[in-house]
């Protein structure tokens, strides 16, 4: 087998070991792992998940972690108005993809800016895009006919599904705060518990009995009354 030495009079292998040496600090995409979280700038510290080689004058390679990327922005799902947060946390896999040309201007002050510096593909100028899963991260569960939002338990989601069915599933509660509009049938199954005033407009049916404090409305006698064939008189008010 021919050593390194000798392939370098070969022109064509000197060429590719050329273009892998340049290739080799071209940034394109990686997964990391995160270290530190800053929701105020919406910035991730990641530590790369795939390890440099470095070589020696001897040829000996050795494995090393990368850098700690620092100042890393967070890409939420957001637009119009609209974002999808995500409580990313320590320790959480994230895939940072780097831009071509140095983000430092643009990050400070958004709109159309001009390159800081000519570095290009740089580690400084990645972006990180939280959701992939290594195998041993894998989620369980995942429903092969409808879109969900849910936790990675499974146990809580918001579900649509193709057919227009909407689905909300809770394992402990769903909390509603502020004022609810409902049109259409509503079907309840269980116990409804309610703080506050109620009104109706419509009939209302019971199949069974209906209380109000402890007197039953199915059930009820009315007091001094003498008993016979006639009517009591209606209800006092």
């Amino acid at each position: 087998m021919a050593n390194r030495t000798e392939l370098l009079n070969d022109s064509q292998e000197m060429l590719r070991l050329a273009f892998d040496g340049r290739l080799s600090n071209l940034w394109t995409a990686m997964p990391g792992i995160v270290k530190a979280v800053d929701f105020s700038t919406m910035t991730l510290s990641v530590q790369p998940a795939i390890q440099g080689e470095v070589t020696d004058e001897n040829g000996q390679v050795t494995f090393v972690n990368l850098p700690l990327l620092i100042f890393v922005p967070i890409v939420f799902p957001s637009a119009g108005g609209f974002t999808l947060t995500l409580p990313i946390q320590i320790n959480d896999e994230v895939l940072v993809v780097w831009a071509s040309r140095c983000i430092d201007a643009w990050w400070q002050s958004g709109g159309i800016q001009k390159a800081m510096e000519s570095r290009m593909h740089d580690l400084s100028d990645g972006f990180a895009l939280p959701g992939i899963h290594s195998k041993p991260n894998v989620i369980s569960g995942i429903s092969t006919t409808a879109a969900q939002l849910r936790n990675n338990a499974g146990n809580a989601y918001v579900e649509i599904s193709s057919d227009g069915k909407v689905k909300l599933v809770s394992a402990t509660e769903i909390d509603l705060n502020g004022p609810v509009k409902i049109t259409g049938e509503t079907d309840i199954t269980g116990a409804v518990n309610i703080t506050g005033d109620v009104a109706v407009t419509g009939k209302i049916g019971a199949i069974g009995d209906i209380k109000a404090g402890t007197v039953s409305l199915e059930h009820h006698v009315h007091s001094g009354v003498t008993p016979g064939l006639g009517d009591s008189g209606p209800p006092v008010p």
